[in-house]
């Protein structure tokens, strides 16, 4: 692939725009030599005005995602691609969600460009658990542990009965739950088929992969190791 052609792919302009780049000298090596656009293309040696290029295709990332950002390109409110280098919008292929969380759920939200991976992860044959963490308008009542664990909770609207999902009291109104699907509103809707009502949902944890130190509305790229984590669930 031609240099021009995937700074094109990474979202830094069009094939024009970045030939322009390279006409103004902008495109480097590491060592300051200018590059051109036909140059070998030796993704980690190359700068642009002097900064290392953004992660290559195959990006997996995380995001700790506030509340009142939704995952869409479309929303004419905020947007998780706002919290992201404006360039992530624009890459090809093209930068999605793995999976969603609504606009007022919090926590860790993956991101990539590799198709077969987003599969593998939303597939339900992977049945990688997800851990939330609910904030309830309302005590809870002392049976939903049993009746979510039970395999036979059928939420309004749905012909098929929910998969067994394990719940931790942590409070009087507060509670942990491993699912193992993601079925929309899910958390939502679980609490209110018991009369209840949830007024905050994290998600610090994926499968194996948690947050760490993440801070609130920040990214990093995930790597090989964090990729073994995420599929090495163990006990949720």
């Amino acid at each position: 692939m031609k240099l021009v052609k995937h700074l094109a792919n990474l979202g830094y302009g069009s094939r024009k725009e970045v030939a322009w780049m390279f006409r103004e000298g902008r495109v480097t090596d590491a060592n300051g030599e200018v590059l051109y656009a036909d140059d070998p293309l030796d993704h980690d040696n190359v700068r642009v005005d002097g900064e290392p290029l953004d992660p290559p295709p195959g990006l997996v990332l995380m995001l700790h995602k506030p509340a009142g950002y939704t995952c869409s390109t479309r929303d004419p409110g905020r947007i998780v691609y706002d919290l992201l280098p404006p360039r992530f919008r624009l890459r090809n292929p093209v930068l999605s969600t793995v999976g969603r969380l609504d606009r007022d759920t919090t926590g860790l939200l993956l991101m990539t460009d590799d198709g077969q991976l987003l599969h593998r992860i939303v597939s339900p044959k992977s049945k990688l658990p997800k851990v939330y963490e609910a904030e309830l308008a309302g005590d809870l009542r002392g049976d939903e542990a049993a009746l979510f664990a039970s395999g036979s909770l059928l939420l309004e609207g749905e012909s098929t009965p929910l998969l067994p999902a394990r719940m931790d009291v942590l409070g009087p109104r507060r509670a942990r739950l491993v699912l193992h699907e993601g079925r929309y509103h899910q958390v939502r809707r679980m609490f209110a088929a018991t009369g209840n009502r949830v007024v905050a949902l994290h998600r610090p944890r994926i499968g194996g992969l948690d947050l760490g130190d993440l801070p609130e509305g920040q990214w990093r790229p995930l790597g090989p190791e964090d990729l073994q984590r995420l599929f090495a669930t163990g006990d949720a």
